[in-house]
C-alpha cells in the first residue's frame, strides 16, 4: 500500500488528485466543528450518549451529530436515498429501463437521488429540531426552528456536492471517503482516553493487549471475506457474423461472499433501535422504556443477549433479502444464452439460473454468518475489556472496505498511465 502511494505521488496528475482529496476532507472536518446556531450542545450529548442508533449516527458523522454541527446529518440522507432508488429501480419498470440507457440514464437517476436526498434531509432536520432535540433549542420560536432546519439541510446538501467533487476530481468514492474520514476521526480521541485510563491504573495492560490482538484478527477476517469471491467459469461459443468471427473466449462470473456489503447490518440496527427511538419521544421513565432497557438493551444483561440474537437473525435475513434484490440469476442466464455463453457442464437457460442460485445461496450463508459474527463480537469485546474506543462491526466493515476500494482505484489509475506510456 505504501509503495502504491509512493508511485502515485510521483505522477503529477495523481498527485493533484490526492492533494485535492485531502483538501476536501479537511473542509469536511472543519465544517464538523462549526455548531448549529441556537442549540444547547450539552442537552444533545445527554440524549445521544448511550443511545445505540443515535451513537451510530454520531460515529458515522465523526462526532458532528453529538456536537450538533452544520454537518450533523452527515451523508446519511444521501445513502438512504441511494438505497431507496436502487430498490425502486428494480420495482418500477420505467426506472429499470432508464438504468439500461447507459450514461444518460444513470445521470437522470443520480439527479432523482439528489432531489430525494434534499427531501429526506429536510424531513430528518424537522424531526430533529421539532421532535427529538426540541428541548435543546435555546429559543423555541418559529424563526429558530427554521434556522436549524435550513442549516442542517444545507449541510447535507453541501456534503453531497463535496462527495461528488471528490469522486470526479479526486481519488476514490467521495461519499465513502467522507464516511471513512468521520469514523477514523474518532480514533485518536479514543486512543488518548485509553492511554489516560491506563496511566491512572483503571485499565490493565492485559485487556488492552487482548483488545488490540482481537481488533487485528477482526480486520484480517473482514479483508478475507470482503475479497472472497467464487468465480463461475463461462465459455462463449464461436459464431460467425458476416465475415467476422465472434466469441470463443473464456470468462467468469464473480460471486462475492459478502454480496450485500454493510447494508444488512444497517437495516438490522435500524429496526432494533427504532423502538428505542420511539421511547425518547414517549418518555424515558415509562413502562415502555423500562421494558426496552430490560429486555432489548444493547449494553446490559439480560437484554444484551436477546438484542444480539435478534441482531444476528435480522442480519442473516437482510443479507439474503438484499442479495436476492440486487443479483438476478434468471436475468444473467438469459443474457448469457443470448450471447452464446454457457457454464461448462450446465445447460443454458433455466438449469443455469438454478445452478447460479444454488451457488449464491451457499456462499451468501457464509457472508451472512460472517456479518452477524463481526457485528456481535466487537460489542462483547468492548464490554469485556471496558476500553472506551468506538469500535463496531459496521465501522470496521466500512473503514476496511473503503480503504481497499480506494487502493484498488489508485492501482487502476497507475496501471492505466503505465499502459499509456507504453503505447506512446
Amino acid at each position: 500500500m505504501i509503495q502504491t502511494l509512493k508511485n502515485a505521488w510521483k505522477i503529477p496528475d495523481l498527485r493533484k488528485r490526492i492533494i485535492f482529496t485531502f483538501i476536501m476532507l479537511a473542509v469536511f472536518r472543519l465544517g464538523s466543528a462549526i455548531p448549529v446556531p441556537g442549540i444547547n450542545i450539552a442537552h444533545v450529548k445527554s440524549i445521544v450518549e448511550g443511545a445505540g442508533l443515535l451513537s451510530f449516527f454520531d460515529l458515522i458523522s465523526g462526532g458532528a451529530f453529538g456536537d450538533m454541527t452544520i454537518f450533523a446529518l452527515s451523508i446519511s440522507p444521501y445513502i438512504t436515498a441511494s438505497i431507496i432508488m436502487q430498490l425502486l429501480t428494480m420495482a418500477i419498470p420505467s426506472l429499470e429501463e432508464l438504468q439500461k440507457e447507459g450514461e444518460e440514464g444513470s445521470r437522470k437517476i443520480n439527479q432523482y437521488t439528489r432531489y430525494a436526498t434534499v427531501v429526506l434531509a429536510l424531513i430528518q432536520a424537522v424531526g430533529i429540531s421539532v421532535g427529538l432535540f426540541r428541548g435543546a433549542l435555546i429559543n423555541q420560536d418559529t424563526f429558530s426552528i427554521i434556522t436549524v432546519v435550513l442549516t442542517l439541510t444545507a449541510g447535507t446538501s453541501f456534503l453531497m456536492w463535496l462527495g461528488e467533487e471528490i469522486t470526479e476530481k479526486g481519488v476514490g468514492n467521495g461519499i465513502s471517503l467522507l464516511i471513512f474520514a468521520g469514523i477514523v476521526s474518532r480514533l485518536p480521541g479514543g486512543i488518548k482516553h485509553t492511554i489516560a485510563l491506563a496511566r491512572q491504573g483503571e485499565l490493565k495492560l492485559l485487556p488492552i493487549a487482548v483488545f488490540v490482538v482481537m481488533v487485528l484478527l477482526i480486520i484480517i477476517g473482514v479483508i478475507a471475506i470482503q475479497e472472497g469471491t467464487r468465480k463461475i467459469p463461462v465459455q462463449y461459443a464461436k459464431r460467425v457474423v458476416g465475415r467476422k468471427m465472434y466469441g470463443g473466449q473464456s470468462s467468469h462470473i464473480p460471486l462475492k461472499v459478502n454480496q450485500a456489503g454493510v447494508i444488512p447490518v444497517i437495516f438490522a440496527m435500524s429496526m432494533l433501535q427504532f423502538p428505542h427511538t420511539i421511547s425518547y419521544f414517549v418518555g424515558k421513565e415509562g413502562k415502555f422504556a423500562h421494558f426496552l432497557n430490560t429486555w432489548l438493551s444493547p449494553n446490559v444483561a439480560p437484554g444484551i443477549f436477546i438484542y444480539n440474537l435478534l441482531s444476528a437473525l435480522l442480519i442473516i435475513f437482510f443479507t439474503y433479502f438484499y442479495t436476492a434484490a440486487t443479483f438476478n440469476p434468471v436475468e444473467i442466464a438469459i443474457n448469457m444464452k443470448k450471447n452464446g455463453g454457457f457454464i461448462p457442464g450446465i445447460r443454458p437457460g433455466k438449469p443455469t439460473s438454478e445452478f447460479l442460485n444454488k451457488i449464491l445461496t451457499r456462499i451468501t450463508l457464509a457472508g451472512a454468518l460472517f456479518l452477524a459474527i463481526i457485528t456481535i463480537v466487537p460489542t462483547i469485546l468492548m464490554g469485556a475489556t471496558k476500553i472506551p474506543i468506538a469500535f463496531g462491526g459496521t465501522a470496521v466493515l466500512i473503514v476496511v472496505g473503503v480503504a481497499l476500494e480506494t487502493m484498488k482505484q489508485i492501482e487502476a489509475q497507475l496501471l492505466m498511465r503505465h499502459y499509456q506510456g507504453f503505447l506512446k
